[in-house]
């Protein structure tokens, strides 16, 4: 049937509105399936980009012990943290602070002080630590504990939510069955040494040659008539060590003008130990092997000549300028006196403003 110019029209412009509806919506589809493909990209690119690492569920203070239960495990992109918080990832993983039962190390806090406590046949303790040793109380004694592990330590004071990295953090040292607590009472001390402080053993000759003995440990001082003792402190050493600083005890002993000092660290959790530079003589060596009383004799003379009161008995102040060596001998003298007097002193400033305190309150 033929159609008129009218209807033709009308019939094409409908086919080309249909073609171009065709054609705007294969466009549509296409664009859409694009979007998809590149939101299926990213999103696979984003999931390949998600790495595992742990943050602190809690603030923790520099030195403070790490235990499992202070680290949330998280999922987050790799873009948003540090590289060695996802290289580090298995030194976190694998870490479990636990006695040798397998009973874990939690972190706990009363009146805002954390402490550690852990939780033996049924009964929970507190764990107080001695040095690199912890221990809980239990009918009175001390009964030690051992880990099945070095503990992580803070370096720094870190803020809840903190990515944690090794940099971060201090590994403790593992306590080797030789080591033992020893007290000392023959070294120059600083003026403000507290129990807790980290400190080098250094041993200064006459010839300004200034050797490190015992590096990095933490000291405690004995607390004597209700404070600390001016001239004593409890260090903990393996056999090592000990044999070292006897070494170095009867050498300073035999030198006239050597002193004995300990030197402490400014920021502990930041600074590496020092490396020891000590050569232990062999001379003294064989002296000790000889004479099994040596030491002994050695540090009760260093404490004579190094104590307050004694030495004021036989140091005699006159400086003779004809002779280089007796002036080193006397300003060293005069130099241990001035520290140790300078320690008693503010000890005994502590103590009276201890005291001012209690009667105040």
């Amino acid at each position: 049937m033929a159609t008129n110019p009218m209807q033709r029209k009308a019939r094409n412009s409908f086919l080309l509105g249909m073609l171009l509806m065709l054609v705007i919506l294969g466009a549509v589809i296409a664009f859409l399936v694009m979007q998809l493909m590149n939101l299926k990209k990213e999103q696979e690119e984003e999931i390949a980009a998600m790495v595992q690492v742990y943050t602190l569920n809690q603030s923790v203070t520099s030195g403070q012990v790490i235990t499992t239960d202070m680290l949330t495990q998280l999922t987050v992109n790799r873009s948003t943290v540090p590289a060695n918080a996802t290289s580090n990832i298995a030194t976190f993983q694998n870490y479990s602070l636990q006695d040798e039962q397998g009973n874990p190390v939690i972190t706990e806090y009363e009146d805002g002080v954390a402490q550690l406590s852990i939780t033996r046949d049924g009964q929970k303790y507190e764990l107080f630590e001695d040095g690199d040793n912890y221990y809980i109380e239990r009918n009175n004694n001390r009964e030690y504990i051992t880990l099945n592990e070095a503990p992580l330590i803070a370096k720094v004071d870190m803020d809840a939510n903190t990515v944690m990295t090794t940099d971060l953090l201090s590994k403790g040292e593992v306590v080797q069955d030789s080591t033992r607590k020893q007290e000392y009472n023959m070294f120059v001390l600083p003026t403000d040494l507290e129990t807790g402080d980290y400190v080098d053993i250094r041993l200064l000759f006459p010839s300004g040659t200034d050797y490190i003995v015992i590096s990095k440990k933490q000291v405690e001082i004995p607390i004597i008539g209700g404070v600390d003792s001016a001239d004593t402190i409890s260090i903990e050493l393996n056999e090592e060590e000990i044999n070292t600083l006897s070494n170095a005890i009867v050498e300073a002993f035999r030198t006239t003008g050597a002193k004995l000092y300990v030197n402490k660290y400014t920021d502990p959790g930041m600074q590496q130990a020092a490396t020891p530079t000590y050569p232990v003589s062999q001379e003294v060596m064989d002296l000790i092997n000889s004479n099994p009383n040596i030491v002994t004799e050695a540090r009760e003379a260093l404490w004579e000549r190094y104590n307050l009161d004694q030495r004021n008995n036989v140091v005699n102040p006159a400086v003779s300028n004809e002779n280089a060596e007796s002036n080193y001998q006397t300003n060293m003298e005069e130099s241990i006196n001035n520290s140790t007097s300078t320690r008693q002193e503010y000890l005994d400033g502590l103590a009276t403003q201890a005291t001012t305190t209690t009667t105040t309150n």
